[in-house]
């Protein structure tokens, strides 16, 4: 008995501990009036680059979605308007275009160890 309420105390602490995690709007509301420091803006800068050289190099329309959707964040429904596409199909594009990103990143990690 003495270790089925123990184990219970302790699934009690457990779930208490996730439940306090705060959500992502949480923390982005906290961060939005933090002054980001001159090396998160040259860090902030150079990841863009390197996101639009490898956007630059996928083939149309991956190109075109990826930069808008990843480089520009636009939403796949501004994106689906602008280019008078339907919207699953932006979806799909962007899917498709996530995984070859994700390949050419892979690839430079490879590389880069």
């Amino acid at each position: 008995m003495c270790r089925i309420a123990t184990n219970k105390c302790l699934d009690f602490i457990k779930k208490s501990e996730r439940q306090n995690i705060p959500t992502e709007d949480e923390y982005f509301l906290t961060q939005k009036n933090k002054e980001p420091s001159p090396e998160e803006n040259v860090l902030e800068l150079e990841v863009k680059r390197q996101l639009s050289e490898r956007c630059n190099r996928l083939k149309s329309p991956y190109r075109e979605i990826a930069l808008d959707y990843f480089y520009r964040e636009l939403s796949a429904a501004e994106i689906a308007e602008n280019t008078g596409k339907n919207l699953k199909t932006v979806q799909t594009q962007i899917y498709r275009a996530r995984a070859m990103l994700q390949k050419t990143y892979r690839k430079g990690a490879i590389l880069n160890e």
